[in-house]
């Protein structure tokens, strides 16, 4: 399938359950420059890689998109990408956030991840740390905290689903309401190629779509 279709094919169904259209997230890890150069013809503009390799690799031939790093960073590899990406995703523990306020040069739009359904095999806070991990960053002038990133559990009940991305919406507007200068907590990126609708039902503004879309 060409790009395009499916991305006509994602908007169709995100139309059918809202009216404000999140930003859609082109998820290249596993696709070559040309099928992202495909994906960006088709008007994408937002790009996601989980790899430092890959990420370079997509950004020199990319260069006026904009990238995202989803994947979990280790903190010995800060340096390589910090001053290349646009979002980070995957903020999530002090070692990381130490590692980022001394090697940005400039605040770096970041995503908290919350592993919201206390999954074992997931990186992330969990929902009850989130709040004075964000406060403990007050005086990190190289980290904006954008808003909070999860992964879903890999489940059918829409029901329960959209539970856990509720969740993670009301702990974002916690977060928004306590006006911590470097944290507006405005963003919600949850939902990908199996389960976006449910998140955008709960008020995701990022969703991170791979397989749907470039394949």
């Amino acid at each position: 399938m060409q790009v395009q279709d499916n991305l006509n094919q994602i908007y169709t169904e995100i139309d059918s359950v809202t009216h404000d259209r999140p930003t859609i997230i082109a998820v290249t890890k596993y696709v070559t420059i040309d099928r992202a150069q495909e994906a960006f013809d088709a008007g994408l503009t937002h790009f996601g890689e989980n790899r430092i390799e890959g990420f370079l690799e997509k950004k020199a031939a990319l260069s006026q998109a904009v990238f995202h790093f989803i994947g979990s960073l280790q903190t010995r590899k800060v340096k390589e990408v910090i001053n290349e990406i646009d979002y980070l995703h995957s903020l999530d523990r002090q070692s990381l956030a130490d590692e980022i306020q001394k090697r940005a040069e400039q605040p770096v739009k970041c995503f908290v991840q919350v592993n919201i359904a206390a999954e074992e095999s997931k990186h992330g806070l969990a929902k009850e740390e989130v709040i004075d991990f964000v406060q403990g960053l007050a005086s990190y002038d190289k980290i904006e905290i954008v808003g909070l990133m999860t992964m879903a559990p890999h489940i059918d009940d829409q029901q329960q689903l959209r539970g856990y991305f509720s969740e993670l919406r009301m702990l974002q507007q916690q977060i928004a309401g306590l006006q911590q200068h470097n944290a507006p907590c405005t963003e919600l990126s949850m939902g990908m190629s199996n389960d976006y609708l449910s998140a955008i039902q709960e008020g995701s503004t990022f969703i991170r779509i791979g397989t749907k879309l470039v394949g």
